[in-house]
C-alpha cells in the first residue's frame, strides 16, 4: 500500500509544503504581496468627482464660490483645471478612505435620494476602483440650481 505522503512527494522527496516555501524564498509565490501600493488622495477625489457627477439631480459640485474662482482660473492660459476633484476632499488611509463632498442639486429632486444614490455611487467606484474600504461619504447640499437661474459666468478678465 502506497503511502499518500510519497504519492506527494517530489523526485527528491520533497512534500508540496517545503517546495512552497522553497519557491517563496527565491521570490516566488504570489507577486501581489511583494511590495506597497499607494493611493493618493486626489486619485480618491477624482474618482468620487466623476462618480457624484453620474448621478441625476446633481446640477454641480463645490460651492458657488468655488466653482466662480474655477471657472476664472481654468479660462486662463495654463490654469489647471480642477473641476474633477472641486468640492470632494478625500482622506486616504493604508485600507481606508473617508470622503466629504459639496453638491448642488437640481430644483425639484430630493436632496435625500439624490444623496444616497451619490453616496452609493461614489462608495461603490472607489472601491471597485482602489480596493479601499469607504468608511464614510459625508454630503454637504450647498445649493440648489433653480430653472430660471443662469449659470454664474465670471466677467472675463482677458479678452
Amino acid at each position: 500500500m502506497t503511502d499518500v505522503t510519497e504519492q506527494n512527494r517530489g523526485t527528491e522527496g520533497e512534500t508540496p509544503t517545503m517546495r512552497k516555501a522553497q519557491a517563496a524564498r527565491r521570490g516566488g509565490g504570489d507577486p501581489g504581496s511583494r511590495g506597497r501600493t499607494t493611493i493618493a488622495d486626489g486619485v480618491v477625489e477624482k474618482i468620487a468627482g466623476m462618480a457624484a457627477r453620474d448621478v441625476d439631480g446633481v446640477h454641480a459640485m463645490g460651492s458657488g464660490i468655488s466653482r466662480t474662482f474655477g471657472a476664472v482660473r481654468d479660462r486662463v492660459p495654463g490654469g489647471t483645471t480642477k473641476s474633477v476633484t472641486r468640492g470632494v476632499k478625500a482622506e486616504v488611509g493604508e485600507v481606508q478612505s473617508a470622503l466629504d463632498l459639496e453638491i448642488v442639486v437640481e430644483y425639484g429632486v430630493s436632496i435625500a435620494d439624490v444623496s444616497r444614490d451619490v453616496r452609493e455611487n461614489v462608495i461603490n467606484a472607489v472601491e471597485r476602483m482602489t480596493g479601499l474600504e469607504v468608511v464614510e461619504v459625508n454630503i454637504a447640499v450647498s445649493d440648489v440650481k433653480l430653472p430660471e437661474e443662469e449659470e454664474e459666468e465670471p466677467e472675463r478678465r482677458i479678452q
